[in-house]
């Protein structure tokens, strides 16, 4: 019987098909390009290898290809009968993944990993921030994930890529001291591996060290492909430090190179949470607003991502709606995420709209407006998806909100509540409050 990396058997009787596979699935585990091509080798070898047509469903749903994703799992589902219990299971799970069955795939989740702890695109399916239990909805699902990683860690021993998710994991749920090792184990084992690079960068923006994130960022950068899934949001990691070091232009130059939306290597998302979060943040820490930036990404907002779905990208598309003024637009999402979480199908309920009349108060300078809708709702970010790193723009809006209010005792216990160690606050007139 033939065999993935990890040990689990494959119900393929082509040596050619089994190579393709596993070359296929390691590229989408470490976000390199090729993963789908690789995957059409082995659907070639063997057109019946279900697991080869489910592996491409996966890597297209990732680069925002939704049609093409569950056409790629239907043929998966229509082989399913008379699979070996792992397979069948694994294309169940991603079934309801797929269908945003939240609950169920969480329940799946458990169910399946128990059984095969090594299925490693299940996990990476689920344990990064943006994943199944990220994008839940739940509070406490950072720790959560850690706790997984925890668990599954001896059945990974000493895989760099196991490790590098593990350290994520753990620098997401504060645990820094233990993130630190596995991290640095990860990329000297394999530094051909994105979310390797992708767990370093946050390891150092939590643990506050940001020249030791572009020192590693800029020269790796430079080895990986400019069409790896990864080039635009890990150029968003270095340009937040650049921001941080008050170095305007290297940062505005990142922006160019690779975060704009016709320069961008991810998804339809990444695209907007990118792009939206750097001109913010920018605006925030006293840089001009681009105005014609903006609008081209009020205008992609519109057509590739017309209707709420994922929590982290929709917070993106109301500060783009927020900027240009639409109203209209935003008052349309928030009544549509509070439908569809009243349907049981929008994981984050009524955080997001509850973020609308914040950030659109914000934006036309309502200041104890935008307060009094943020301040409660402070606490709750995991609820979207995403990384501390990214809810870091909700909090530095807050911060920015109470200083031109002019409320600087309550900025300054914004500060000191702060999480400990994590990188510093490029917000105008935050030096008033420390």
């Amino acid at each position: 019987m033939l065999a993935d990396r990890y040990d689990l058997s494959l119900s393929t009787t082509s040596a050619a098909a089994r190579d393709a596979y596993v070359q296929g699935s390691e590229l989408a585990l470490t976000l390199y390009p090729g993963a789908a091509e690789a995957y059409d080798r082995a659907i070639e070898a063997d057109p019946g290898f279900a697991l080869a047509h489910a592996g491409k469903a996966q890597v297209l749903m990732r680069e925002g290809k939704g049609a093409a994703a569950r056409a790629a799992l239907a043929v998966a589902k229509d082989m399913a009968a008379g699979l070996p219990e792992r397979e069948a299971s694994h294309i169940a799970f991603f079934d309801l993944v797929f269908a945003g069955q939240t609950d169920a795939a969480i329940a799946a989740l458990d169910e399946h990993l128990t059984a095969w702890p090594r299925d490693a695109l299940v996990v990476a399916s689920a344990a990064n921030p943006n994943g199944l239990l990220g994008g839940s909805g739940r509070i406490g699902q950072k720790h959560q994930i850690a706790v997984l990683m925890d668990r599954l860690a001896p059945d990974y021993g000493d895989d760099f890529w196991f490790l590098a998710y593990h350290a994520m994991a753990l620098s997401e749920d504060g645990q820094l001291a233990a993130a630190r090792p596995k991290i640095e184990q990860s990329v000297a084992a394999n530094p051909n591996n994105a979310h390797g690079a992708h767990g370093f960068a946050h390891v150092c923006y939590e643990s506050g060290e940001p020249d030791t994130a572009r020192a590693f960022l800029s020269p790796w950068l430079a080895t990986y492909p400019r069409d790896g899934f990864f080039y635009g949001h890990l150029s968003w990691h270095l340009s937040l430090c650049e921001l941080q070091a008050g170095n305007w232009a290297e940062a505005s130059r990142l922006y160019q190179d690779a975060i704009t939306l016709e320069r961008h290597s991810g998804g339809p998302q990444q695209h907007m949470s990118d792009g939206a979060a750097f001109l913010w943040r920018s605006e925030l820490a006293g840089h001009p607003r681009d105005a014609a930036a903006w609008r081209a990404l009020y205008d992609y907002a519109n057509s590739a991502l017309p209707r709420p779905g994922n929590g982290l990208a929709d917070l993106h598309v109301i500060l783009a709606q927020a900027v240009m003024g639409d109203n209209a637009a935003l008052d349309a999402r928030a009544r549509q995420m509070e439908a569809l979480a009243q349907e049981g199908r929008y994981p984050s309920g009524s955080y997001l709209p509850v973020l609308t009349r914040g950030f659109a108060a914000f934006e036309r300078g309502d200041f104890p407006t935008a307060i009094e809708a943020l301040a409660p709702v402070a606490g709750e970010s995991e609820r979207i998806g995403g990384s501390r790193a990214q809810h870091d723009l909700i909090e530095f809006t807050l911060l920015k909100a109470y200083l031109n209010a002019d409320r600087l005792e309550e900025a300054r216990h914004l500060l000191v509540a702060r999480r400990p160690g994590a990188s510093g606050v490029p917000v105008t007139g935050v030096a008033a409050v420390r």
